[in-house]
């Protein structure tokens, strides 16, 4: 009895698994993707990338934090696949993502518009409008869309499962995240860096984070919620991967913390 007690509870464990980490590609390096439980995805830069055909079709939802080419590129990839897979996929986005995706990834011009294969009537791809702060269920999680600052129309995603184990992915952001606090109280914290401090004040201008602006959003964070959650760090541009490692270490020390960088194949269970 014990031993499937112990089995059962194995079960229950919300697994997040990091399939790109970074802003850009080179070997070894993908774009930013993370898959939850092998069925929810986070963004779309490297499904097909870091996923066989059987773990393909095994995806039921893609929640798109925004369409910028390294989160959302994978739609396209995965749909030329899916078209033979015996289930849709639904691709959960703000509506102003989706009038971009439409014009620029599924237009018909450079690849096929997957938004009508392989038929009109039975598309691979089913989008689904989200509104910033009005939770739904998908896929029997809890996905609350949180607004973020960005250069553009952002959101990231607090996951929280039946059993309430909970992350929050922010995607691309920038100071002001530290607004989203209020909302969510997650155990794990998905966190983009797109670069080092020496470019600082420039991230601050587009909407990203450096770790010196990461430090400042948790010890707000920590004023918030009154904790501070696990810490997993992506979106890192592939030449400036050690510079930002180390600044990370210094800012994890500094918080009495932990803060792990986020690598390809990484698995979290919650």
């Amino acid at each position: 009895m014990r031993l499937f007690l112990f089995i059962q509870e194995g079960r229950q464990k919300l697994e997040v698994r990091i399939l790109g980490a970074h802003s850009g590609e080179a070997k070894g390096l993908r774009m930013t993707s993370i898959l939850i439980d092998g069925v929810i995805a986070l963004d779309a830069g490297s499904l097909t990338a870091s996923l066989s055909l059987r773990e393909q079709q095994k995806i039921r939802a893609i929640l798109l934090t925004h369409h910028h080419f390294d989160h959302s590129r994978d739609l396209v990839t995965l749909a030329a696949n899916g078209a033979f897979f015996k289930s849709p996929v639904e691709v959960f986005t703000l509506a102003q993502t989706l009038e971009i995706v439409k014009d620029c990834l599924l237009d018909g011009k450079i690849y096929t518009d997957f938004s009508k294969w392989p038929s009109e009537k039975r598309p691979f791809l089913m989008h689904r409008i989200i509104e910033p702060l009005k939770p739904q269920s998908i896929q029997g999680y809890e996905v609350l869309p949180v607004p973020v600052q960005h250069e553009l129309a952002s959101v990231g995603f607090q996951v929280i499962s039946k059993d309430g184990r909970s992350l929050f992915y922010t995607g691309d952001t920038g100071p002001g995240i530290s607004d989203c606090w209020q909302y969510i109280s997650p155990k794990l914290l998905i966190s983009e860096v797109s670069g080092p401090d020496t470019s600082r004040d420039y991230f601050k201008r587009i909407g990203h984070l450096s770790p010196a602006l990461l430090k400042d959003a948790l010890m707000q964070f920590r004023q918030t919620r009154g904790y501070l959650p696990r810490v997993v760090v992506i979106h890192i541009p592939p030449s400036h991967q050690a510079e930002v490692e180390r600044e990370i270490k210094i800012v994890a020390r500094q918080l009495g913390t932990r803060i792990d960088i986020g690598r390809e194949g990484m698995k979290i269970k919650l």
